[in-house]
């Protein structure tokens, strides 16, 4: 083989109305928008041996993940920093940015620094040392938190005070306003306050992870003893309240500003912001836990106290103060980052969910799917009738969850002719109230058989997703949770309907959760589908999920842990066969993540081999395209924008006959070894088409996108050569949306 040139990756420099809170604001943007932050221990270590002979294959083929992680994170900033963006749409993603950036050292360096400590973490696939590595990122985090402050403090916020929305600081604010926040402070915030001292009868308190915290140097003025004390900022309480009509103060100003009301009779010196973040991944032993409920709520418990990671201050911090709390907390002077107030801002989504609808994208509805839709009717759409026509191919949020896949299982929850339901839940909805879970529920008390695969292991959602597996057992329904040592990551919906003297499947299988909200915000696929095959795929996974079944062939599914690597690894080497024998040959995939190296040597192979590799990727990447010898015929892209782009699609080119799968899993060593996952084949020519094109469109360089380069950076291409706005693929179809109201494909 000819010789190979990998080029070097760069290395970064070293080391609201009244004065009612902003309460009634949620979040835009949940914690799953960063689910790929998943702890991997085969992505911290060496590479995974595979049936390619990678030995032939040069080294430093594979992209560090952890700076691929921290590259995407910056392409969400980069949205923040366009003056194209919508302003509040800039604040949202300011947000957003804070929020994966805290997972991201909760999850991944926490990992890291447990894997240096205790000397199991070996070279990365990337060809890094774990300390090089965890040198690297934290050095990129602190320049991109150091971009992050400067583009809110010099860029929206004082383009947010243009627009009549002021974010100030306790001295900006008038006599007046800051009375009128006293009395607020006295009634609804000072019976909320707890301050902790320090001193030999009181130890250092426990700093819990992300929460925001004053340190107060207070003195005794009849002795002149100085004391250290912490008051926490009671996250319970709206980060931002409203000193008059669309000026709007930290929440930490109005304590700061009445710290005497706290420590009467003594004379507060100095007081400074600081927050921690802490390890706050879960490390359950399935196989010693008799009972896998209990011992997650015991291990919930135990992450609230995991080891700092990251201790954000004030950059005015006062040095004996910090020196304190880096002594206290026993953390390193790497792990300081030292930032212009306010800290923690993903309080922005508060202010991204005020009410100026001129400040943000513009308003999109999401429509009934065409094949749903009522037709002269003035009652519901029967679903299962639609689906006997044809199958359904759902594209969200363009098509309506509500009317599809929520109406899919509430018609079956009420349909007496429905015998069973099977179900899976990763994710659903956060609060009180779930239409999924209310539509199983109801389910059950009618009489139905209703199996519910719970994962409880869920990253961030396990106390949410408990409480529904408890909900859902006293409402009679079977609930399991999946196979010891594996995550059931699926998404899919089995209902068995009695018609006449036969019993009939109908199926769901999707790209994305059963999570109504999200699927306002996340890009997703799903098929509902009639399909016999496909109900009987089901089944057969269904029973391996929740008995005892070894069952592995199946017709229209692909399945990790057993099949899924496998079977794309095969379709993506015969994709050679075909371009050697002259016939039409080519890869398209669209993931989130794809860090898996057997399944990327393959594309590599198909590249030395002439055919073309297009990769549509939303966050980490370790394809290193475009290097001469190796992989000149692939490119990647990565899309952005008002959604989270979350399907995951393989497109083969399969000798002019394309293959279209689609389903649940990134290729992650995590997704193919260690969960449970199914992707689908998409039967019919039309959806094929439809999503063949879909991918074209996104990778194409006439759509907005950015692109990634053989030394590992990304490079936004937002305009063509003449200085023209490119068209965005998620404009593309909300304008398509908006043409033709509930097309029958996307």
């Amino acid at each position: 083989m000819a010789s190979v040139n990998i080029p070097a990756e760069p290395v970064g420099p070293e080391p609201f109305g009244s004065l009612t809170p902003l309460a009634s604001y949620r979040p835009r943007v949940v914690p799953d928008l960063t689910a790929d932050i998943d702890q991997d221990a085969d992505d911290l270590g060496g590479t995974a041996e595979d049936d390619l002979n990678a030995a032939e294959l040069p080294q430093g083929r594979f992209l560090d993940r952890e700076r691929s992680w921290l590259d995407f994170n910056e392409r969400v900033l980069e949205l923040a920093e366009d003056p194209t963006t919508p302003l509040l749409e800039r604040a949202n993603f300011l947000a957003i940015f804070a929020s994966n950036l805290d997972e991201f050292f909760m999850v991944r360096v926490a990992g890291l620094k447990r894997r240096i400590a205790t000397g199991v973490a070996t070279r990365s696939a990337s060809g890094l040392q774990p300390r090089e590595v965890l040198s690297q990122i934290l050095s990129r985090s602190r320049e991109l938190m150091a971009r992050h402050a400067a583009c809110f403090q010099h860029d929206v916020a004082p383009q947010l005070a243009d627009e009549g929305i002021h974010v100030i600081r306790w001295h900006e604010l008038t006599e007046k306003e800051q009375a009128r926040l006293f009395t607020l402070f006295r009634n609804q915030i000072f019976p909320v306050l707890t301050p902790l001292a320090v001193d030999p009868a009181h130890p250092f308190p426990y700093i819990s992870g992300l929460s925001l915290n004053l340190a107060v140097v207070v003195r005794n003025p009849v002795s002149g003893h100085e004391h250290f004390a912490r008051v926490k900022v009671p996250p319970i309480l709206s980060r931002f309240y409203e000193a008059s009509p669309q000026r709007y103060v930290p929440l930490e100003d109005v304590i700061a500003a009445h710290l005497e009301e706290l420590f009467p009779g003594m004379d507060v010196l100095d007081h400074h912001m600081f927050r921690v973040t802490r390890n706050e991944d879960l490390e359950v032993e399935e196989d010693d836990a008799e009972n896998l409920l209990q011992a997650l709520e015991k291990e919930l418990m135990r992450r609230r106290f995991g080891p700092p990671v990251r201790l954000e201050v004030e950059e005015s911090i006062a040095p004996r103060v910090l020196d304190l709390l880096v002594h206290e907390l026993k953390i390193k002077e790497a792990e300081v980052y030292p930032l212009p107030g306010p800290l923690d801002l993903t309080g922005l989504f508060a202010m991204s969910s005020l009410d100026r609808p001129e400040l943000k994208y513009p308003k999109f509805v999401a429509g009934t799917h065409r094949d749903l839709a009522e037709v002269e009717s003035a009652h519901a759409p029967d679903i299962f009738g639609a689906m006997r026509e044809r199958d359904i191919l759902l594209h969200h949020p363009y098509d309506s969850f509500s009317t599809s896949v929520q109406a899919f299982l509430e018609q079956a929850a009420a349909d007496p002719d429905v015998l069973a339901i099977k179900q899976t839940l990763y994710r659903t909805s956060g609060g009180s109230t779930s239409p999924i879970v209310d539509a199983l529920i109801d389910a059950a008390e009618s009489g139905k058989q209703v199996l519910v695969l719970v994962e409880i292991k869920a990253r961030f959602d396990e106390q949410a997703n408990i409480k529904w597996a408890r909900k859902l057992e006293e409402a009679g329904c079977h609930v399991v949770y999946g196979l010891v040592g594996l995550k059931t990551h699926c998404k899919l919906s089995l209902v068995v309907r009695q018609e006449g003297d036969t019993l009939r499947r109908y199926s769901h299988i999707g790209t994305g959760n059963y999570h109504p909200k999200t699927a306002r915000l996340y890009e997703d696929l799903g098929l509902l589908t009639a399909d016999q095959r496909v109900g009987a795929d089901l089944s057969n996974l269904f029973n391996r999920l929740s008995g005892y079944s070894r069952y592995k062939d199946y017709d229209r599914l692909l399945v990790a842990p057993r099949s899924l690597r496998d079977g794309l690894i095969t379709r993506i080497l015969a994709e050679i066969e075909h371009h050697q024998a002259g016939r039409p040959a080519f890869v398209r995939i669209k993931v989130n993540s794809i860090v898996d190296e057997a399944i990327i040597d393959a594309l590599y192979r198909a590249s030395q081999a002439g055919v073309p590799v297009d990769i549509w990727v939303r966050g980490i990447c370790a394809v290193r395209p475009g290097v001469e010898g190796l992989s000149e015929n692939i490119r990647v892209r990565s899309v952005l924008g008002r959604f989270l782009e979350h399907s995951r699609v393989f497109v083969f080119g399969h000798g002019g006959e394309p293959e279209v799968w689609f389903g649940s899993a990134d290729m992650m060593h995590r997704n193919l070894d260690r969960r449970i996952e199914a992707m689908v084949r998409v039967a019919d020519p039309a959806h094929r088409a439809t999503l063949n094109r879909l991918l074209e469109t996104g990778t194409s360089d006439t759509t907005a996108s950015w692109h990634l380069g053989p030394d590992g950076c990304w490079t936004r291409h937002s305009t063509d050569a003449e200085g023209r706005p490119l068209p965005n693929v998620q404009e593309m179809l909300i304008d398509a949306r908006r043409r033709r109201r509930g097309p029958a494909t996307p």
